[in-house]
């Protein structure tokens, strides 16, 4: 085993929805063993493909220097809520649509495999995610973390919903609307592109709100600081099926006496990219923009 390597103990994880995908995570366990780094398998991938010493994200958290996701930007996000507080980087290899976050394309994998973890070429970006949390009577009764977005909405569909935001404790405005969607520079890609709202730089320390379909053509989106405390307060008349959404993967319900309160996690995402990644390469890419003309 070679000690200078840069990561000698790698963990792959992954929710393969399809048989191709799921030779991907042998393909990738084979060429990690055959090269002698010493391979951690999530347990549900580990049963699948009759791999030895399954293991819990926990455990992957704690012992993993590096983990490769393989599937598509779902998994990503899943596992990046998961394991942003171990510290551990992820790489992802892409099995699913866009790719804004599993950039290693999987015709290529090896090839850059080999760049980054033999040869060391890849950088390490950071990402903040959002800790969403519900509160009744001054006490914390419910939390989870996003690293796209934080959606606030009614649970049926087509109803709108009366609310106030306030930013750092001061009101900011008042609104109906089918909800709020409140994003990071990671999620500002993803719904909340969908939605109107503005592309933020993931270097950007800032929180996009996006209104969702709101009822008053002046509603437009708001980029605040990254660093902001949002408040979000309901009119009492208010439909009873009220829904926190945390990266459309984990759902919070709450009632309109409660408030929602929305900040920066402490924890915070490590992705690795190959050494010549570029964001703004990726971006139009994904979104069809022109080619430079020199």
């Amino acid at each position: 085993m070679n000690r200078n390597r840069p990561f000698q103990t790698i963990a792959i994880v992954g929710k393969p929805r399809h048989d191709i995908a799921l030779e991907t995570h042998l393909a990738v366990y084979n060429w990690l063993k055959e090269r002698q780094y010493n391979v951690l398998v999530e347990k549900n991938i580990a049963q699948q493909l009759s791999l030895p010493n399954p293991m819990s994200l926990q455990e992957i958290g704690e012992g993993a220097d590096l983990v490769i996701v393989i599937g598509g930007d779902g998994n990503m996000l899943g596992m990046a809520r998961q394991l942003a507080k171990y510290q551990v980087p992820l790489i992802g290899i892409n099995r699913g649509n866009l790719g804004f976050l599993t950039d290693i394309a999987p015709q290529s994998a090896f090839e850059q495999l080999h760049s980054c973890l033999e040869r060391g070429e890849f950088i390490i970006e950071e990402r903040f995610l959002l800790d969403a949390k519900i509160e009744q009577n001054g006490k914390i009764i419910e939390s989870n973390n996003a690293l796209n977005e934080v959606v606030v909405h009614s649970s049926q569909i087509a109803r709108t919903i009366d609310f106030e935001v306030s930013i750092d404790g001061k009101f900011a405005f008042s609104q109906r609307s089918d909800g709020l969607i409140i994003s990071t520079p990671t999620g500002s890609t993803a719904y909340s592109l969908s939605a109107g709202g503005p592309i933020l730089s993931p270097n950007l320390n800032a929180i996009a709100l996006v209104p969702m379909n709101p009822h008053s053509l002046s509603s437009r989106p708001l980029v605040v600081d990254g660093d902001s405390l949002i408040s979000l307060r309901f009119a009492q008349y208010n439909q009873p099926n009220l829904v926190v959404s945390c990266d459309s993967q984990r759902l919070l319900p709450f009632s309109a006496d409660e408030r929602v309160i929305v900040q920066k996690s402490a924890d915070k995402l490590k992705l690795l990219h190959l050494k010549d990644y570029n964001y703004f390469n990726v971006l139009g890419s994904k979104l069809g923009w022109l080619s430079k003309l020199f």
